[in-house]
């Protein structure tokens, strides 16, 4: 990091450890309340308790109301010059309602369990705490700083990814605030992922009375399945996974119908149309006369993937150094799994996802953070913003 900055970094390390009892009260108020996608109420009551904060802290907040699911927060603070800074998150959990009151947030030694406390509510406050810190050394140097904070990332039918993309394009660097992995890792890259489903045509018969007069769309379907799953690895880090069949209506009756949903993911956005091509040709193949089948599929709706460019291997080794720094270490981990950062990415944005504190079994009862990363972690944050957002 800069000189000014390493002189700093004392500065801010110290802010961050004399208000973690704020943050943990604060994260405790944060995981008592229930914030389900599905749950508008308590989402917005998130979304409320941040825009307080943030309107608090100078930024202008703009709130983006939803009919159907929590609203969306965009605030925005002009620094003195330099980059434009993306800070990301969302509000929602999975958790559904009760699950607060049932799971009061714990701190047991290191452990900090409650639901939401890792997906991803501990990860806003690092986001807050971390901007809380440069504005305690006086640091403004960017540009303009962003935190957008959608309400949506827990489901498939969303309505933040335009909004999402937007955002993005009128940055320069991004921070997604997910947790860091179990194991510290912060995320340089994740999988494209895209849902399709088979569609199997045939001819409905009586199983017992004529079944030589049908033919059967399951087995045509079994028969194409067998044949695409080998296309698992055609591409370095293709993957695809056979998640759901169903066909037929009865067992006395030649199944007319059958579909398989499929789940594809690649390192790649351009290993997916060439993996949509073989799919396609195996289709084309005559399996079981009398059948046809078809794709669907929705590339609209599709999760790009956050590619490792030069620009993303750049920040990791920002990060690295600013950890060496700090006094850990940190490494880029790739994944197949999905976040909001690969729609920054898809922009062209490069972005960092995982800043977070270090935390895992999200989704589950025993879902945690873990105490001794928040500040250490925070500083990261803070000096990344710092670092990457100057001029």
């Amino acid at each position: 990091m800069s000189e000014a900055l390493a002189r700093d970094s004392t500065k801010i390390l110290s802010f961050l450890e004399h208000h973690l009892d704020e943050y943990l009260t604060d994260l405790r108020t944060l995981t008592a309340i229930d914030s389900g996608t599905l749950h508008k109420p308590g989402v917005d009551a998130v979304q409320s308790w941040l825009q307080e904060r943030l309107q608090a802290m100078g930024f202008r907040v703009e709130r983006i109301a939803q009919s159907r699911l929590g609203d969306n927060l965009l605030a925005r603070r002009e620094g003195e010059g330099g980059k434009r800074i993306l800070l990301l998150g969302h509000a929602d959990t999975v958790f559904p309602v009760g699950a607060a009151a049932a799971r009061p947030m714990q701190i047991d030694g290191n452990c900090i369990r409650g639901p939401g406390v890792c997906d991803m509510k501990g990860g806003l406050l690092a986001g807050l705490y971390a901007v809380r810190a440069l504005d305690a050394i006086g640091f403004r140097s960017y540009g303009t700083l962003q935190f957008l904070i959608v309400s949506d990332e827990e489901i498939h039918d969303r309505g933040s990814i335009p909004l999402i993309r937007q955002v993005a394009r009128a940055s320069d660097v991004a921070f997604t605030l997910e947790a860091a992995r179990a194991n510290g890792d912060i995320v340089t890259a994740r999988k494209t992922a895209v849902w399709c489903t088979v569609q199997v045509r045939g001819k409905a018969a009586h199983a017992g009375v004529e079944p030589e007069k049908g033919r059967n769309a399951i087995l045509a379907l079994i028969r194409h399945l067998l044949e695409i799953d080998k296309l698992n690895g055609f591409r370095p880090g293709v993957t695809v996974n056979i998640g759901r069949i169903e066909g037929g209506t009865q067992p006395n009756v030649v199944a007319e119908e059958a579909r398989a949903e499929l789940d594809l993911r690649a390192w790649r956005n351009a290993d997916i149309p060439d993996l949509l091509d073989a799919i396609r040709s195996q289709l084309a193949r005559p399996v079981l006369e009398g059948t046809t089948a078809a794709l669907d599929v929705n590339l609209d709706g599709a999760m790009p993937a956050m590619e490792r460019t030069p620009a993303v291997a750049a920040l990791e080794a920002l990060a690295q150094r600013i950890a060496h720094d700090l006094g850990f270490t940190v490494k880029g981990a790739s994944t197949g799994g999905a976040s909001d950062a690969s729609f920054v990415a898809a922009e062209g944005v490069p972005v960092l996802d995982g800043l977070g504190p270090i935390g895992g079994l999200d989704h589950s009862p025993d879902e945690y953070i873990e105490l001794n990363s928040i500040v250490p972690r925070t500083a990261l944050l803070a000096l990344l913003i710092a670092e990457a957002g100057a001029p």
